[in-house]
């Protein structure tokens, strides 16, 4: 995967995040909501922060100063 690759998918999986995190305030909102289908929500989001994460090392280099 070459760095183009890497940013494009860098900014489709933030947009993913962002969208997640906007359906998931949704549901809050909601009375009653399903704790269950929250639940997979949030996890599902942190998957992609932690893929965010990975994306983003691989554009910026680790230097130790």
């Amino acid at each position: 995967m070459d760095e183009f690759d890497v940013r494009a998918r860098l900014e489709t999986v933030r947009q993913q995040h962002r969208d997640l995190d906007a359906a998931i305030e949704a549901l809050q909102g909601v009375a009653g909501h399903d704790q269950i289908q929250l639940a997979r929500l949030k996890k599902r989001k942190l998957r992609l922060r932690d893929e965010i994460a990975t994306l983003h090392d691989m554009i910026v280099p680790d230097i130790i100063a």
